[in-house]
Formats: structure tokens, sequence, C-alpha cells
């Protein structure tokens, strides 16, 4: 289904202050980072390079399919923990002695024992249940205990779901959350994409250490460069670095080898170029010509693929 190299991904420790700095400096306007050198904006390559995520694919929808019940006050809305009941790990707690690793590593372990048992039908519906667990709170990363059940009528056809551009949702709910008050802190969708995306574009502001060079996707090359200054000197020393950082400063993908990310020389037809980003009922645009002005690049005329 293509989420492969997006479920292998190493365990991140959030950058809040990054994020909050990165969300000060957010146009809702233009749906773009301004910086005193320009506009520059996390695109779908960058999705496709940090994630490992598809980008391009299928809108169609197709019919609502979940074995669980919604609860009665929303219509859309299943609680988590009968979620998790069915796929055996209701009763898992993360202890504090373990790491997150090993907390992972035990609710596989039980989860893949009560699937084992599933066949047929049943088996179809239990992974439904995961994939909406994994879509929901790790992909799109809604907030709430409640799972939305948005994602049903792409569920039907289980065939289906590695055709859907599930990395241009994840940005396009970014760009969504971004937009949102900033006494709202911090954001409510996958967060490691954007902290990476600053470290990989934007190393001068020392956050990110490279720990595997060369391995995909490019979420799993970096770490957290934990800082035990205030919060309050932390932010004001990441908004004096983000206005000194030298034009034509911005780090490029030149180098990486496609071939070993199929997720993204399949969107690259859609990198280069403006374009709207459509997911379930949020609809935003990406405009990439700010980055490519700020860069002092020029927008290519691109054939997109039939479909």
């Amino acid at each position: 289904m293509g989420f492969s190299p997006f479920l292998r991904l190493d365990e991140l420790t959030p950058d809040m202050v990054l994020i909050q700095a990165l969300k000060e400096r957010w146009d809702p306007e233009c749906h773009a980072f301004l910086f005193l050198w320009g506009h520059m904006i996390p695109t779908l390559e960058d999705a496709a390079q940090i994630t490992g995520l598809w980008v391009d694919g299928q809108a169609e929808l197709a019919e609502r399919l979940l074995g669980l019940e919604v609860t009665r006050e929303r219509s859309s809305l299943v609680a988590r923990t009968r979620l998790q009941a069915s796929l055996g790990v209701v009763d898992a707690r993360h202890h504090t002695e373990e790491g997150q690793a090993e907390y992972m590593a035990r609710l596989t372990a039980d989860a893949r024992a009560t699937l084992a048992e599933e066949e047929g039908a049943a088996a179809d519906r239990d992974l439904r249940c995961f994939l909406i667990l994994v879509i929901e709170k790790l992909i799109l990363g809604t907030r709430g205990d409640p799972v939305s059940c948005r994602c049903l009528p792409l569920l039907d056809d289980l065939s289906s779901v590695g055709s859907y551009a599930w990395g241009a949702a994840l940005l396009a709910h970014l760009f969504d959350s971004l937009g949102t008050s900033s006494r709202d802190t911090g954001v409510a969708r996958f967060f490691p994409l954007l902290p990476v995306w600053a470290y990989y574009h934007l190393p001068s502001l020392g956050r990110g250490v490279p720990r595997r060079p060369g391995v995909v996707p490019l979420l799993q090359r970096w770490r957290f460069h934990r800082d035990e200054q205030s919060l309050c000197l932390q932010m004001t020393l990441i908004h004096d670095a983000l206005d000194t950082v030298p034009f034509g400063h911005w780090t490029l993908y030149v180098g990486e080898n496609d071939a070993a990310q199929p997720w993204v020389e399949r969107g690259r037809p859609y990198f280069g170029r403006d374009i709207w980003l459509h997911a379930f009922n949020t609809v935003v645009s990406l405009h990439h010509r700010l980055v490519a002005r700020t860069l002092g690049l020029h927008q290519a005329v691109v054939e997109f693929p039939t479909q």
C-alpha cells in the first residue's frame, strides 16, 4: 500500500520550539513562510523525500465500511480505545522504564498475535482499523482521543489504498494547521515533517544533528539536538537566525538517489509548479512560484500524466 517506508521511521523527539517559531513566520494569505529574504514552504518534494509517502494518486471515493459503531454525538468519530481493542492492544500501557522503541515493539507483537488469528472478512476489517489509526493519528496527526472516520470511503477497496496521495494530504493539513491563531501553540499534524524540513534546508539553525547519512526517507537521517536553554531564549535565537540566513543558502535535493525512493520518482511531475492540495474537506494552495522566485529559479512547464 506504500506505507512501508513511513511505518519503519524511527522515533524523533518533537522540536516544538522550532515548530512554534516557524509558525509565527507563516503568512496565511499566500500559505508560505515569510522570511526577510523571501518566501519558503515545505513542498510536495519535501513531503515525499522526508516521509516516504506518495504525493500523487487517485481522487475517487468508495463506500463507507467499518466493523465498529460510531459515537452518538458525532457520526464520523469512533473511540480510539475500541479501535485498539480490535487490534488486541487496548490494555497496553507505556511503562515508565521503557523507551518509545520498546513500547512500539511490544504493541506490534501484541497486535500481530491477535491479527494472526483472523482471516477473510475479519482480517480485512481489522486491517481497516489499523489503517485508520495510522492515517488519522500518525499521518494527519489529529488531536483528541476520538478517531475520525472520514478516510473510511478510501478503505473499502484495500487494494487501492496505496494509490492515494497521502503525502499531499499530510502537506494540506499541515498548511491548514499553520494558519490557526499564533496563540494556539504547535501544530496538530504530523509533527516531524516541519522540523526535519528546517534541519535539512536551514542547517545553520543548529537544531538538528545528522545521524544516518544516505538513509531514506530523510526523516531517518536526523535527530533533534536537545537544547537546555529556556524556551524564551531558544525562540529568540531561532528568530534571529532566520533573519540572518544568507540569500541562496537554501539547500535543494541535489544528488539524492531517486531509484531508492520510488515515491519521489512518481511524484516528480507535480513538484515544480503551483498546485491545489486536496485532502477530504481541506483545500489549500501550494505556491511553488514563491519558492522559485526566492531562489532565482524559473518555473518550468510540466506535462501532467493522464489519469
